[in-house]
C-alpha cells in the first residue's frame, strides 16, 4: 500500500513549480509540464487510498482525515478547474441565452443580495477557491472581502488574481480550516459560502464557525450540495452515484437536506429562507444547473465551452497522458 503523503505548503510549493497567471490552454499546459511528476503521481496515490481497496476507504478516515483529503484533490484538480469552467468553482442554472459565465455571476448577486451584503461591510467567504465569487463581490457590492481557504495552491492562485484585477485593498486571502477558523468572535458583517461547506466532515461544527464570528443579527448565505429526501440508502443506484459525486468532487460525505438544516438551527442560525434549486426550472432559469458539463461533440464558444466538449475532453485527456510520460 501507498504511503499518505500529507499535502503540506513545503508539498505544495515544490508540486505547483511555476504558477501561470492565464487560463489559457498554453497556461494549462505550461502548468502541467512543470509539477513535479513524482509528487503528482503520490499524490494521485493518496486521494485514490480514499476510494479504492485499502484501509482508509471508510467514511470514517475520509471524516477524521478530511484535510488531507480535500486539500489533496484541489492540488490535483485545481488546474483543470479554472481551464474548464472558470474562476468561480460552482454550479448554476442558465437562462435562455444565457453564457455559464452570466449565470454564475448572477446566482453569485443572489447569494450576495440574500446575505444583505452591502458597500463598506466586511465580508467573510468560507471556502473561498481561487477567488472568483469574492472579487465579484467586491465588484457588486463594495464590500471588503476576506477569503478562507486551506489549500495553499488556491490561496496563490486567489493572491495572483487580486492583483491582476487591482483587489488588493479590497480583499485578502487566508490559509485556514473553516473547522477552527482564525478569527474573534464577530468579526464580519455577513458570511458566506459557496459549494464549499460540503467537504466538512460534520455541517454542523462548520456552521458553528460561521456564527461564531458573524457579527449579531448578521447574516448567513449558503449554497450547499445536499441529497434530497428522494435519496434512498437501500438503493445501489442512488449509492453508486452519490459515491461518484463525492470521488469525483473530493467529498467526504454527502449529507442531506434534512441534516444540514438542522445542523443550521443547532449552530444558532434562524432559518429565513431555505430552497432546493437543483430541480427548479422556470422563468429565467430554465436550463438545468448540471447541461454545461457537456457540450456536445465540440463547441467553439471559447475555450472553456471546447474543454468540455467531448472532443475536448478528449484532447484533454490525450494531451495530460502526453505529459507523463
Amino acid at each position: 500500500m501507498s504511503k499518505i503523503l500529507e499535502p503540506t505548503p513545503e508539498l505544495s510549493k515544490q508540486l505547483h513549480e511555476k504558477v501561470v497567471e492565464d487560463q489559457s490552454a498554453s497556461s494549462l499546459v505550461n502548468r502541467l509540464r512543470t509539477k513535479n511528476k513524482d509528487l503528482q503521481t503520490q499524490s494521485v496515490n493518496t486521494y485514490q487510498q480514499f476510494w479504492n481497496d485499502s484501509a482508509n476507504n471508510n467514511e470514517e478516515s475520509r471524516a477524521s482525515m478530511y484535510k488531507t483529503l480535500t486539500n489533496t484533490y484541489y492540488n490535483l484538480a485545481t488546474d483543470f478547474y479554472e481551464y474548464g469552467w472558470g474562476e468561480s468553482f460552482h454550479f448554476a442554472r442558465k437562462s435562455i441565452g444565457e453564457s455559464l459565465r452570466e449565470s454564475i455571476k448572477r446566482h453569485e448577486h443572489t447569494l450576495f443580495d440574500a446575505a444583505r451584503i452591502s458597500s463598506g461591510m466586511k465580508v467573510l467567504d468560507v471556502g473561498c477557491g481561487v477567488g472568483g465569487p469574492a472579487r465579484e463581490c467586491v465588484r457588486y457590492t463594495g464590500a471588503h472581502v476576506t477569503g478562507l481557504n486551506n489549500n495553499d495552491y488556491q490561496i496563490e492562485r486567489a493572491q495572483i488574481y487580486a492583483r491582476k484585477h487591482e483587489q488588493v485593498e479590497h480583499s485578502q486571502f487566508l490559509k485556514g480550516d473553516f473547522m477552527d477558523m482564525p478569527f474573534g468572535e464577530a468579526e464580519f458583517d455577513a458570511v458566506y459560502a459557496i459549494e464549499a461547506t460540503c467537504h466538512a466532515p460534520v455541517l454542523r461544527d462548520v456552521y458553528t464557525q460561521m456564527y461564531r464570528v458573524l457579527k449579531p443579527g448578521g447574516y448567513f448565505a449558503i449554497y450547499e450540495w445536499c441529497l434530497t429526501d428522494k435519496f434512498d440508502a437501500d438503493n445501489s443506484e442512488h449509492q453508486r452515484l452519490a459515491r461518484a459525486i463525492e470521488h469525483g468532487d473530493g467529498i467526504g460525505k454527502l449529507f442531506s437536506t434534512r441534516v444540514a438544516l438542522q445542523a443550521a438551527k443547532d449552530a444558532g442560525f434562524e432559518i429565513e429562507r431555505a430552497q432546493d434549486i437543483a430541480h427548479e426550472t422556470q422563468v429565467g432559469n430554465e436550463i438545468a444547473w448540471y447541461k454545461d458539463l457537456d457540450c456536445g461533440v465540440i463547441n467553439f464558444s471559447g475555450l472553456q465551452g471546447f474543454a468540455r466538449s467531448q472532443i475536448g475532453r478528449v484532447f484533454t485527456s490525450n494531451a495530460v497522458k502526453v505529459l507523463e510520460k
